[in-house]
């Protein structure tokens, strides 16, 4: 187990792999989107109370669980990188920052758009969303001290102690509504537990495991390019380059002829 992390944590052997899989995640990304999509927006029926503003559910919902998992994965790749002084781990922890906190950014624009008809209001300090607020500056100082320091490594270690003690307010995030007398509503999903109705409830998981498949899309992309910017003295990557820089040129000859 552990050689096969240590050989899978090589930047190398990460590029290879991840480039077979990268098209196949994206292919099967793009259909479970637009399949939740069609059914979340067109073929699920509207709720009796919130009516159509139910189906900004499909979209805050995924990105809500996406903002707390990827921070989770941050963090333990930090706590990685940190420990075993994995390089690709810094790696992973420093590309998922902005996509997490993209996800979180969208988890309350879209809580906003649906509070307003909803609460009467935009905004409220309700322990749900303060928490989910807490976590975008979580994001956002992360960003800020991987670009603080020069040297990489400093910045990984600095911002991997950020990241894991602010680990902390996800399952704070996650029990608010159990632990206070909140204004966000309880939670309707769970584990063995569920009070969503099938026809909202498959559109809502499909848009979930998308949203999932969305953030390794962009992990894999943003990773790649990563090692490639860190490793370009390496000679793999001069190979590589001149290998690619060679296809081009018999490209443009054949195109030519």
């Amino acid at each position: 187990m552990w050689l096969w992390i240590h050989k899978f944590g090589s930047p190398k052997y990460f590029y290879n792999v991840s480039g077979k899989i990268l098209p196949w995640v994206a292919g099967a990304t793009a259909l479970l989107i637009v399949i939740g999509l069609y059914l979340g927006l067109f073929a699920s029926p509207a709720d009796y109370q919130q009516r159509e503003t139910v189906r900004i559910m499909y979209i805050h919902v995924p990105s809500a669980w996406n903002s707390m998992f990827i921070y989770l994965l941050m963090a333990a790749s930090a706590a990685i990188g940190l420990i075993w002084n994995i390089k690709l781990a810094d790696i992973v922890a420093a590309v998922s920052a902005p996509i997490g906190a993209s996800f979180t950014f969208i988890t309350l624009v879209t809580g906003s758009l649906w509070g307003k008809p909803m609460w009467g209001t935009w905004w409220e300090w309700d322990a749900r969303l303060t928490s989910e607020l807490i976590l975008l500056f979580l994001y956002l100082g992360y960003i800020a001290l991987q670009s603080a320091f020069e040297d990489r490594r400093l910045a990984a270690r600095a911002s991997a102690v950020l990241a894991i003690v602010g680990a902390v307010n996800v399952p704070i995030i996650y029990y608010s509504v159990q632990w206070w007398n909140t204004l966000h509503q309880p939670q309707s999903l769970g584990v063995g537990m569920s009070t969503i109705h099938p026809s909202m409830l498959w559109p809502l998981l499909i848009m979930a495991l998308g949203f999932k498949l969305l953030y390794v899309v962009i992990l894999l992309m943003r990773t790649r390019a990563e090692v490639l910017e860190r490793e370009r003295n390496n000679a793999w990557v001069q190979e590589l380059a001149q290998a690619l820089v060679g296809k081009s040129v018999i490209g443009s000859a054949n195109e030519y002829r």
